[in-house]
């Protein structure tokens, strides 16, 4: 019985990686120190899955910002703004595609799938010339192989590849970088003839897509892929990895049936119809399954009884020789290692289980089916499970009774979102193109070090308040030199946007090291929601009030919203996403109340991450939207219509779910825009309707690169096109927290002069 992991965390137990990227972008560091810690972190990894028994270990799953753009690498497909010029790609390359750099902009970044991590969108044109330009995989295999490490190399696969790529700028949009297949098989054989040479014995091509609701020529591209790819396949063992939800029948039928394939790898954990799939469908006796029965996604401890019933139930049907134990996608989504949490509450420690934990998990359910079962490791888990369902800690029945009680209404506002608008212009009187920023402003060492000495007792509450005051007061200042509209306080007492009200809230637990990759070298610290949410106390009101007594302008309320904590935790598994996120919406709802009674007449509710959270197959969407949204009005219901709800969206792709959006009926939406070619605004000259206020961010704040006002201003014109001029705000894609002052403020600056030059072009016009 073989036991096999789909992928691992690449930042490293304590971000070591990040630290090492960030050195060496700042030019603190050279390509070799960031290459040493790359190559530590590696071989500690395998070193770890050999030592607790795993089979089948992943290589090529580290990566330096991500894995798609690798496989970009890979392939050679540069886009020609970066100036390659053949050879094999390297660092300035590599990086300049990821973050940009002086004179030309990032690729664009997406969500990957339903997850918080974020992939660089491959740009694709019809006489893109591929060309095997990273020998990376071949490279890290050979890495371990020297360790005495035998390891499965994991490649992105060539049609999920395409179907997660865009037509480059300039290429008609009708334009299908699927048809590229033929092109780019050829790289791919040229791989595996290295890995085969290498003396690679098994290959893992990761190939989500297949989970979606695909088009028959899409399910085609696999079989037309695979067969092209067939003699290139023999002599070596094929997994095609399939994670996230569970496979459609005619995928799963298609896949089943792939020749040269060896190995499917299905998702049993999210993928809850998976299987009564393959009880319904049957299974070849010619192939391997690869069952996830491990979330890789969430950090509770692995019911080892149930997926042991589960594997056995599976061994009936494919038996004993062909059923290999597997996690449920990549452990990448998940925390490192729970060993370094060493200030968490026993008792919800005793419930987790972080990558680390799910290797060992892995393999004592592999042992467990060969009649090796580790008694011992069985009963605590099982004492564990208990723990948890038992325990007063997580069930608290009057936060229960107030969230079940919601579902009887709507919670939408009296009064339309146009009137609710002119109520509030006349208390507010703003500009036409008001300008504002999402909400967080840079967090340096310095204020890093105040809430790190505080949070130590090295430095009083006393102290502590008057630092943080003395910060937003700066960033009120700026604010105000620079002229704009409405402002933030810039958050300088925040760690993380979900974190900071997670710790305020009841239900929620906190690590010390439980970093998940977001993007690049971006790394979250996602709360545990382990029992039911209330929220003893107000969490902002303090810092809002003493931000507004520093200005007469406007200054946001800012908020994080219930769809956003939730996405962004690692939720109870106990019960209903939704009934959590209910629970969520009464605690923000009694913020927003206190806030506005507080006089804050600025309230920006951010759901940053509501589309992350759609279900990847259409049948199930719906019910998600209906729900989300719903959460989002219960927020805000309560305000007065002069008070105005601002909320903000980043790095998705909005345009399918832009009806639920408006349903969300905020008087005001900052949308990322700028960073993926402005194809937010492709919804409105479609002939969609939107009457609140919209603010489709002007620049990308994820790159360095300081844009020019004209360039900005180039941007607003191509929203006045197909918006309304007295709807539309100006503002950046996101927060400012990862950016330094020094781009900052030339960037505000360039923002706010476009502003005011299209206010004067547009008085002219009249």
């Amino acid at each position: 019985m073989a036991s096999h992991i789909v992928g691992y965390p690449r930042m490293g137990p304590k971000r070591e990686l990040k630290f090492a990227l960030e050195s060496f972008w700042d030019g603190k560091s050279s390509a070799d120190e960031l290459q040493k810690v790359a190559k530590d972190l590696r071989v500690s990894i395998w070193k770890q899955m050999a030592s607790a028994g795993t089979k089948l270990i992943p290589s090529n799953t580290f990566s330096y910002y991500d894995q798609v753009l690798d496989t970009t690498a890979m392939l050679g497909a540069v886009p020609p703004r970066y100036g390659w010029a053949g050879g094999e790609i390297g660092f300035d390359v590599y990086f300049s595609m990821a973050r940009g750099n002086a004179t030309v902009p990032a690729m664009e970044m997406t969500k990957w799938f339903d997850t918080n991590y974020h992939y660089i969108v491959p740009e694709l044109s019809p006489d893109l010339k591929f060309t095997y330009a990273s020998h990376k995989a071949v490279t890290e295999y050979k890495e371990a192989k020297e360790l005495g490490i035998e390891t499965v190399p994991v490649l992105v696969g060539p049609v999920s590849y395409l179907l997660l790529s865009k037509p480059a700028k300039g290429v008609e949009k009708s334009f299908s970088p699927l048809s590229l297949l033929g092109h780019i098989i050829p790289v791919y054989k040229e791989v595996l003839a290295e890995l085969k040479a290498a003396g690679a014995t098994w290959v893992q091509f990761d190939e989500p897509t297949l989970v979606l609701d695909l088009e028959s020529h899409q399910l085609n591209a696999f079989t037309d892929a695979y067969k092209q790819l067939e003699e290139s396949l023999s002599g070596i063992r094929v997994i095609v990895e399939t994670y996230f939800t569970d496979l459609p029948a005619d995928a799963y039928k298609m896949v089943t049936s792939l020749k040269g394939v060896s190995a499917i790898g299905l998702d049993l954990v999210r993928g809850d119809k998976t299987l009564e799939l393959i009880k319904s469908l049957g299974f070849p006796s010619d192939k391997y399954l690869f069952a996830g029965v491990v979330d890789g996604r969430n950090i509770w401890a692995n019911d080892l009884e149930a997926s042991l019933k589960t594997l056995k139930t599976l061994e009936a049907i494919v038996g004993k020789e062909k059923l290999t134990v597997s996690t449920s996608c990549s452990l990448m989504h998940t925390a490192v290692d729970l060993v370094n949490e060493t200030k968490l509450d026993k008792e919800i420690k005793s419930w987790l289980a972080f990558a680390a934990q799910k290797i060992l998990e892995v393999n004592a359910l592999a042992k467990a089916l060969t009649g090796e079962k580790d008694e011992g490791f069985f009963s605590a888990n099982a004492a564990a499970q208990e723990s948890r369902k038992s325990s007063p800690r997580v069930n608290d029945e009057a936060v229960q009774k107030a969230a079940s009680a919601l579902r009887g209404s709507g919670h939408r506002r009296a009064t339309p979102v146009t009137a609710r608008l002119d109520a509030q212009q006349k208390k507010l009187n703003l500009p036409i193109l008001p300008t504002t920023t999402i909400g967080s402003f840079p967090q340096t060492m310095d204020l890093r070090r105040v809430r790190r000495e505080y949070k130590a007792n090295k430095i009083t509450e006393e102290e502590y308040v008057k630092a943080i005051k003395e910060e937003i007061n700066k960033v009120v200042k700026i604010q105000e030199e620079l002229d704009i509209d409405v402002l933030v306080h810039g958050e300088p007492e925040r760690n993380d946007m979900v974190e900071y009200f997670g710790e305020q809230l009841k239900g929620f637990a906190f690590t010390v090291n439980g970093w998940v990759q977001s993007y690049g070298s971006r790394c979250v610290k996602p709360p545990i929601i382990y029992g039911d949410v209330s929220r003893p106390n107000p969490m902002t009101v303090f810092w809002s009030k003493a931000a507004q007594s520093m200005t007469s302008r406007p200054m946001k309320g800012m908020l994080t919203g219930p769809v956003t904590i939730l996405n962004w935790s690692f939720v109870r598994n106990d019960q209903p996403r939704f009934e959590t996120c209910y629970q969520i919406a009464l605690a923000i709802k009694n913020e927003v109340e206190d806030l506005e009674a507080g006089g804050i007449q600025v309230i920006q509710i951010d759901e940053a991450a509501l589309r992350e959270g759609l279900p990847l197959r259409k049948s199930e969407q719906a019910f998600y939207l209906d729900w989300a949204v719903h959460s989002f009005r219960i927020t805000n219901c309560g305000v007065k219509d002069t008070t105005q709800i601002h909320t903000h969206m980043c790095y998705s792709n909005f345009n399918d779910i832009i009806h639920s959006i408006i349903d969300m009926d905020a008087d005001v939406i900052t949308i990322e825009n700028s960073r993926s070619d402005e194809k937010l605004l492709s919804v409105f000259r479609e002939g969609v309707k939107y009457g609140a206020g919209i603010g489709p961010g002007v620049y990308d704040i994820h790159s360095p690169r300081i844009p020019t006002t004209e360039e900005i201003a180039d941007r607003i014109n191509k929203m006045l096109a197909v918006l309304e001029v007295n709807v539309l705000w100006v503002n950046p894609d996101c927060g400012l927290k990862t950016r330094k002052y020094s781009e900052v403020k030339p960037a505000l600056t360039n923002m706010v002069a476009a502003a005011k030059l299209l206010r004067t072009e547009l008085a002219n016009s009249k």
